[in-house]
Parts: structure tokens; C-alpha cells; sequence
């Protein structure tokens, strides 16, 4: 086995492990909300900033689409196989961790939108943890965490690719530049 193909395996399967207990930890919270919880009733758990409230959305983040459950569930099948390729391909274990973690959040309000099914695709997404302006669940922190922390590493200039990476590399330092100009100058 070549170094690059062990690389492989192990963004393999450091994706499907994160992927996996992210899965898990989401399904089991909604688990518990759905037997807990009562539709409509409110637990406080810290006044004004986080209440247990039972509600099946089906449409997307603050209700949207909530019309086009189907379309949603097809771009979360796209998104989660985007995810997965863009996962295992990177030359980086930070966006592959990363995205391992926007894929559970995708895969794991799809599963919803599957098992909670009132029509083909037409299921709806189990969410609990109510903020008082939106009620969301596990999966939704993944994507919003997985969302800023992506932008982060763009914005740091984290190498995806080998590609980014080349290109980093070619790229003049602050001291190579003022080097290369002492010389010009020469």
C-alpha cells in the first residue's frame, strides 16, 4: 500500500467515525425528544435562552419550503453525496473532519424526512431545542458549526486539494518577496 492510498484510508474512515457518533448522538437525542416530550409542551431549561419544545418541521431551517418537503429531502441526497466525495478527497483531516460533521447533520434530518414519511420523501424533521426565534436539533448545530468553521478554514487558507496546496507553495513569502526585490534592485 502506497502512502497516499493509506491517507486515503484513513480520511476514510476518520470521516464515517465522526460521521457515525455524530449520527448516533443526533438520532438518540431525537429519540429521547419524541418520548419525552409531548407536541407543543414546553420545558424551560435556561429562561429566556433555551426551551425543550417538541415540533415536526416540514420544511427547512425557520419552516421554509415548508411546501416542498420533497424537493428539500433531494437536495439533502445531494448534498450528503457532495459531502461524502468532497469528505474522503481532501488532502486535509481538518475538512474532512469538518465535513464529516455537515454530513451528519444533512444525513441525519434526511433519515428524518425518511422515517417520519407522509408521502415519498415527504417526511418531517423531529426538532426540540427551541432558542425562543427558531427550534432546530443536533443536526442543525452540526451544519451551523460545520458552516462557520468551514469559512474559517477558507479564510485561514487551509489546502483542500493538492492543487491548493501547490498553489500555497508557490506563493512568495513576506521574506521571499522582499528578498526577490533587494535583488531586482541589485
Amino acid at each position: 500500500m502506497t502512502n497516499q492510498q493509506g491517507r486515503l484510508r484513513m480520511r476514510v474512515a476518520v470521516f464515517a467515525c465522526v460521521a457515525a457518533v455524530a449520527l448516533l448522538i443526533d438520532q438518540l437525542t431525537k429519540a429521547w425528544a419524541m418520548a419525552a416530550l409531548a407536541a407543543g409542551q414546553t420545558i424551560r431549561v435556561i429562561p429566556g435562552l433555551l426551551s425543550l419544545t417538541l415540533v415536526r418541521n416540514p420544511g427547512a431551517s425557520l419552516g421554509f419550503g415548508s411546501g416542498a418537503t420533497w424537493v428539500i429531502s433531494l437536495l439533502a441526497v445531494a448534498a450528503c453525496i457532495a459531502l461524502v466525495v468532497a469528505g474522503i478527497r481532501t488532502i486535509s483531516m481538518k475538512w474532512t473532519v469538518v465535513l464529516s460533521f455537515a454530513f451528519a447533520g444533512a444525513f441525519g434530518n434526511l433519515i428524518d424526512r425518511v422515517m417520519y414519511a407522509d408521502g415519498f420523501l415527504n417526511g418531517k424533521v423531529v426538532d426540540f431545542l427551541n432558542y425562543g426565534w427558531s427550534v432546530g436539533n443536533v443536526a442543525d448545530i452540526y451544519l451551523v458549526v460545520a458552516g462557520v468553521v468551514l469559512v474559517l478554514l477558507i479564510l485561514k487558507g487551509e489546502p483542500f486539494s493538492a492543487g491548493d496546496l501547490a498553489e500555497k507553495a508557490a506563493e512568495p513569502g513576506e521574506g521571499d518577496s522582499a528578498e526577490s526585490e533587494a535583488a531586482s534592485q541589485q
